[in-house]
């Protein structure tokens, strides 16, 4: 396998004109550099970076989010929150779904390309001289990581929300000195970099709490629960626990998402917010937004106190999370979700058996090769009548013959259709959801990875 990323036709929908060449040549000067699932765990060259840029992250305070699933969706509500208050916020995530320019937004927007472009421009003479000095040239996510820090401060922002790209102690993102720490759920995943147990994954992910810090944390293993609590204990952090300090009090299903009452840290109740999402993971990310945003404004603890609730609906009432159970068709219904673990499958296969009822659905299903791809289709196996199995453009994509075999291992061989290109797998998987005859209880699932789910999104012109 390459160590270089392959420049994707699915991930960029240009400008028109130059701009749309200037975004494509720094997206191929970009793709030369180690790709994100090639890591030196080191905080070496991005602090090096940032001491050249004079400190850019030090110049707005930060929300740092770290866990295996919900991270970005969570990211986006604490977002919503902070733009319902009237803050101008910065928010950097990964990985993208459609075009790169999303990892880096204002005030719940991508920056243009041509932003992106200047920036990357901007800092790329700087980046050299860290290459030149040290051993290893700094990674596609260094880059990003020093062009979303150098985007806030120019703006400049009130405040970040930073999600990590992995981990959390050694990640790019973790020179930032964030008051609020936020970690969500955290499951098996990437255990060949971070550890075999949720425990010891939970020490990484822990490290992105700093000494003084308010941790808000979603409800976790006992393992990886007791980890996070030994580092607050170490660096004399405030927790705040899911269940305990904060959390969901009721949720109903809802016409295109649900209702839900929220508990906040002051211990007040937070009635009738409607989320536009599916899934009691959803309701549970809502907690968790809620709580941290709180904790940034300082609600809570002896002082209590509440948030404008209207606001708090009115910011709720906005939330968007694309490829996350995201409806783009009906007649069949297509769905696209990222799931790309088991614990986000299993999520995922509760969320549509409360939100959906559908009668016959058809998997279209691509993943990387570095994943447990055999918990993700067995998770996904009760749902799915047939699976369409296919894969995505880029190099990191499983091939497809050897996710077919794990597919008939776990479905058996007349459930599995292989088609290899993603446009064929989809028009495959609608012409199977259609032959039960009941178009309003058919479906199609896309899942398995962010980039099959981004591809798709673009192959089925989703705005």
């Amino acid at each position: 396998m390459s160590d270089k990323a392959d420049p994707n036709p699915y991930t960029l929908r240009p400008a028109d004109g130059g701009t749309g060449d200037a975004l494509r040549d720094v997206e191929t000067e970009l793709s030369k550099r180690w790709p994100e699932n090639k890591l030196e765990p080191s905080l070496d060259r991005i602090e090096a970076l940032m001491d050249i840029l004079g400190q850019p992250q030090r110049s707005f305070p930060s929300i740092h989010i770290t866990g295996t699933n919900g991270k970005t969706s969570t990211a986006r509500m604490i977002e919503q929150l902070l733009n319902a208050f009237e803050l101008r916020t910065g928010r950097y995530t990964s990985p993208h779904v459609e075009t790169v320019t999303e990892r880096i937004s204002l005030d719940g927007a991508p920056i243009t390309p041509e932003r992106f472009v200047e920036v990357y421009r901007d800092i790329a003479p700087y980046v050299e001289m860290v290459d030149a000095q040290q051993p290893v040239p700094m990674s596609f996510f260094e880059v990003l990581t020093g062009m979303a820090y150098a985007a806030f401060a120019d703006a400049p922002v009130d405040v970040a929300v930073v999600e990590v790209g992995m981990g959390g102690s050694w990640d790019a993102t973790n020179v930032i000195d964030a008051a609020v720490a936020v970690i969500t759920p955290i499951g098996l995943d990437h255990t060949d970099k971070l550890g075999e147990t949720t425990g010891e994954i939970a020490v990484e992910k822990s490290g992105i709490i700093k000494p003084g810090a308010v941790a808000v944390v979603a409800q976790q293993q006992l393992d990886a629960a007791q980890t996070i609590l030994r580092r607050a204990v170490e660096v004399d952090a405030t927790v705040a626990r899911e269940g305990m300090e904060f959390g969901v009090i009721r949720r109903e299903v809802a016409v295109g998402g649900q209702l839900v009452t929220l508990r906040g840290l002051g211990g007040e109740e937070y009635e009738d917010v409607f989320i536009p999402l599916h899934g009691e993971y959803q309701a549970q990310n809502a907690a968790l937004a809620l709580a941290a945003v709180e904790a940034f404004f300082g609600v809570g603890g002896a002082r209590g106190g509440q948030l404008d609730v209207d606001k708090i609906r009115q910011a709720f009432f906005g939330v968007s999370s694309p490829g996350r159970l995201e409806i783009v068709r009906r007649s069949p219904t297509i769905i696209l979700d990222a799931a790309h673990n088991p614990h986000g499958a299993q999520a995922t296969v509760a969320a549509i058996g409360e939100a959906f009822g559908f009668t016959r659905l058809v998997g279209v299903i691509g993943t990387s090769g570095d994943k447990d791809v055999a918990g993700v289709l067995e998770a996904f196996e009760p749902i799915l009548a047939e699976v369409v199995i296919t894969r995505n453009s880029t190099h990191r994509a499983m091939d497809v013959d050897a996710l077919a075999a794990l597919a008939v291992d776990i479905f058996g061989e007349d459930r599995v259709q292989v088609e290899p290109r993603l446009d064929d797998a989809i028009a495959a998987a609608v012409t199977l959801a259609e032959e039960g005859g009941d178009l309003g209880g058919a479906g199609v699932l896309i899942t398995g990875s962010v980039i099959t789910v981004g591809e798709a999104r673009l192959l089925l012109g989703r705005k």
